[in-house]
């Protein structure tokens, strides 16, 4: 019994992986608007049926491309500290921070910002995730009380957000481990001052 639900799980990973993947080829050409569940299937190459399966409408596969990312960045923010009880900025390495190969691994979305209207409003929502982030990092760090936690976590995260979108400008010139030295090389001089 256990195996078949493990087979079952498997070709529901690979069905809305295909069809996942075929949405963001065609957007990537077409305007959202203008793709239809059909041009989504036959590129992932299953039926309609299938479709039909996992999502009502186009809205809902889309929606959940965009939660699958931004739980992934989550997880990515949160990878150099994840089992650490104190962390601490200066020990921080370049290999530990995940954040820009979450990125690469989702390029092709990435890439739609600039293409896809239907987007617009998700800058938002990344800023405001990572806003939340730094919010809680900072909330359990001592800070001058002069600074306003809010402001300055809002600060870190549209900082780190301009480094994305100049990656992605710039067609992903530099490598993911090039980003993320960067990162680290402005975060230890921040913390150093």
């Amino acid at each position: 019994m256990s195996d078949q639900l493990t087979n079952v799980d498997r070709r529901i990973r690979k069905s809305k992986a295909a069809l996942k993947e075929a949405l963001l080829t065609l957007m990537q050409t077409k305007d959202f608007k203008k793709i239809s569940i059909t041009d989504i299937v036959r590129l992932a190459d299953l039926n309609r049926g299938t479709f039909y399966k996992h999502f009502q409408y186009k809205e809902e596969l889309l929606e959940e491309i965009i939660d699958d990312v931004m739980k992934d960045l989550t997880e990515s923010y949160r990878a150099p500290y994840e089992n650490l009880e104190n962390f601490d900025v200066s020990q921080l390495t370049a290999s530990a921070i995940k954040i820009f190969k979450h990125v690469a691994t989702y390029a092709n979305f990435y890439t739609l910002f600039g293409k896809s209207n239907i987007l617009t409003g998700l800058q938002n929502r990344i800023c405001d995730t990572l806003t939340q982030l730094f919010s809680q990092d900072l909330s359990r760090a001592p800070l001058n009380p002069n600074i306003n936690v809010n402001i300055l976590a809002s600060y870190q995260a549209h900082a780190v957000w301009g480094m994305i979108v100049e990656w992605i400008d710039s067609e992903f010139l530099y490598t993911s481990d090039y980003m993320a030295e960067q990162l680290l090389v402005i975060v230890q001089r921040n913390f150093d001052n």
